[in-house]
């Protein structure tokens, strides 16, 4: 197809003034909101799972951009945008912005490898190799004596589960006292201390101490420590990598900052 000259500059200027109209989605009192700024929200609420891109979606937001700049027009013509207050949210928010942009800049060019995550897989795993987990069971009492009680009853041939009624951790007396399956590290030390030379099926013979009472323990079972398959656990490992990241290079920024 030939374009005549006045047809061919019709043409042009319509591809050159459809942006000008697509730019902005709408204009509120003289002020235009950006298309872009609806197709980054569309973006966000997609990725999220929350919704699909759609026309029905779209005026949604459209309609909420809209309220929401007229009620920032009306602040601002009351004055909002001046108490001190206000000015200081707004600043907190923008050195948060600026700030989690440097941030995904700098793991952008120093993201993450492969051969980083590999290495700490494999010094966790041998941290965990030969390491034991504990499924347990556990009454709190408030004082020693109630705690020594309780562990004579069960010597006597009382059931762990009826006596854990009386717990003070509410949390576990209605299931029997049970803690589920736990490594040592996720108890307090003077707890993990009191149940770590038992077999399974053995209960304290003394009540253990801690911080919230006194408990009474019980091994329902002992097993190794299950190390996960570095692909189950590898996002959790490069998460974790890339915060050690940012906190270098946060340290390092800080140093070489002029502070008084």
């Amino acid at each position: 197809m030939t374009f005549k000259p006045a047809r061919l500059l019709l043409a042009l200027i319509a591809v050159i003034s459809v942006p000008a109209f697509a730019q902005n989605m709408a204009v509120v009192n003289g002020k235009a909101i950006p298309t872009s700024r609806v197709d980054a929200i569309v973006k966000q609420v997609v990725a999220q799972g929350q919704g699909q891109d759609s026309p029905q979606l779209r005026e949604a937001i459209k309609r909420d951009l809209i309220a929401r700049e007229v009620l920032m027009q009306e602040a601002i013509k009351q004055g909002y945008d001046k108490k001190p207050d206000v000015k200081q949210a707004l600043d907190s928010a923008r050195q948060a912005i600026v700030v989690n942009q440097l941030a995904r800049d700098y793991i952008a060019k120093n993201p993450v490898t492969d051969a980083e995550i590999k290495a700490e897989y494999d010094r966790f795993a041998k941290t965990q190799a030969g390491e034991k987990e504990y499924h347990l069971r556990h009454i709190l009492l408030g004082t020693e004596d109630e705690a020594k009680a309780v562990i004579a009853k069960i010597k006597g041939g009382a059931k762990f589960e009826d006596l854990a009624k009386q717990s003070k951790d509410t949390g576990s007396a209605a299931n029997g006292g049970d803690l589920d399956w736990a490594a040592p590290s996720a108890f307090p030390p003077e707890f993990a201390a009191g149940f770590t030379k038992l077999s399974k099926g053995q209960v304290t013979d003394a009540p253990v101490k801690t911080g919230a009472g006194f408990h009474v323990i019980k091994v329902d079972d002992v097993r190794a420590v299950k190390v996960p398959a570095m692909e189950e656990i590898k996002s959790q490992i490069a998460e974790s990598l890339t915060q050690n990241k940012l906190a270098a290079y946060q340290e390092e920024m800080v140093k070489k900052a002029k502070v008084q």
